[in-house]
């Protein structure tokens, strides 16, 4: 946080730390891309970019940013403002700064996704997109991280830890009207509504309302149920309603119902943070190192393996709706629509939250052969 720093760095000193970390991702961002491009399934493999490499640089950006006091140094060039609030505005430059390092990493990467998935996705349409969304988050995190100043590491490192972990599920719960802050969205009106409607309920999908993601030339067809147990909110994209007929887009939302009932989310969220809980605590010298770093290690395994088989019932519940073979082809029809090769392991992989695609589809198709 900035607020460890005493001394913030001069502001020629945070410019230039800025302009190294944008430069050094934007490098990262053209080599993955011309990588990328060369490789098998370039598609999957763009996400693995985003997620791997890009994502992790980009929070590293924020630690350094933030250590060194350089969101303090930013506001040195704005007018002066209340002492109340240079804490929160610091911390806003920060997260400021570090999406913008992001924007400049994700940049290069925008001609080659166009080009791998054949869509017609302007440059200036992604980066306008992506900038309304980091701007967004900047300030939600801003927000939402501000209370945990009052909490002090060297008094109470436990108090620290279990705020920010209430502080996230907190932003987990509200994030049904946090996403159309940060992403265009519509109700659906008319036949689309009525739709949608009919869609969820052969899928056996209960939510309490529905938003449009306004997806225009990006072409993703993907669906997400945010909120508390009592305000499900269904965000589908205009292109899955565009491009998938009943029997397809009725077979995904049944794997999304499933995950729902399998409480996939849930344990992904409850490993990450007991693992992460476990980790800080064990930086931190809040009890026994070596056993909470096994603690964390086995809790992602564990974890890990349970939200798989979570995934594999999913796909069962879908199958029960609608049938094996419909959902093995609603996959494989979501799989060409983003131009992405159903992937196959011969080994799983132990720290992999996610089942392979093509695992998935070669399973629903052998049970529904027999």
């Amino acid at each position: 946080m900035a607020a460890l720093q005493a001394t913030p760095p001069s502001l020629s000193a945070a410019v230039a730390a800025f302009v190294g970390l944008a430069l050094i991702g934007g490098l990262i961002g053209i080599v993955g891309t011309v990588v990328v491009r060369r490789l098998r399934n370039p598609v999957g493999k763009y996400r693995l970019l985003y997620g791997v490499v890009l994502f992790p640089y980009v929070l590293l950006s924020y630690a350094v940013l933030a250590l060194t006091g350089s969101g303090a140094a930013f506001l040195t060039a704005l007018p002066a403002s209340p002492e109340l609030l240079d804490g929160v505005l610091s911390q806003f430059v920060t997260f400021l700064a570090a999406g913008c390092i992001w924007l400049v990493s994700y940049l290069p990467t925008v001609r080659g996704v166009r080009d791998v998935r054949d869509v017609e996705l302007a440059t200036s349409t992604a980066i306008s997109k992506m900038t309304r969304y980091v701007v967004g988050l900047s300030a939600v995190l801003t927000v939402v991280l501000a209370p945990l100043q009052v909490f002090s590491l060297a008094s109470s490192p436990l108090v620290f830890v279990l705020a920010l972990v209430s502080l996230i599920l907190g932003m987990l719960y509200v994030s049904p009207w946090l996403i159309p802050v940060l992403r265009s969205t519509s109700t659906p009106t008319g036949e689309r509504a009525d739709r949608v409607e009919q869609l969820c309920s052969r899928a056996g999908l209960n939510v309490r309302d529905i938003r449009i993601l306004e997806t225009e030339n990006e072409e993703t067809a993907s669906t997400v149920v945010r909120g508390p147990p009592n305000y499900r909110r269904l965000f589908v994209t205009s292109t899955f309603l565009d491009v998938f007929d009943d029997e397809t887009a009725t077979a995904l939302l049944a794997i999304e119902a499933g995950k729902r009932r399998t409480h996939v989310f849930e344990i992904r969220l409850g490993t990450v943070l007991v693992a992460s809980v476990a980790l800080i605590a064990s930086v931190m010298g809040i009890g026994p190192r070596w056993p909470l770093l096994g603690l964390s290690l086995g809790v992602v395994l564990i974890g890990f393996w349970l939200g798989r088989r979570r995934i594999r019932a999913a796909d069962e519940y879908a199958a029960e709706q609608v049938g094996k073979t419909t959902v093995a082809d609603a996959l494989t029809e979501y799989a060409d629509m983003h131009a992405l090769e159903p992937t196959r392991r011969r080994i799983p992989n132990p720290l992999s939250i996610k089942v392979a695609l093509g695992d998935r589809i070669d399973r629903l198709r052998t049970a529904g052969d027999r």
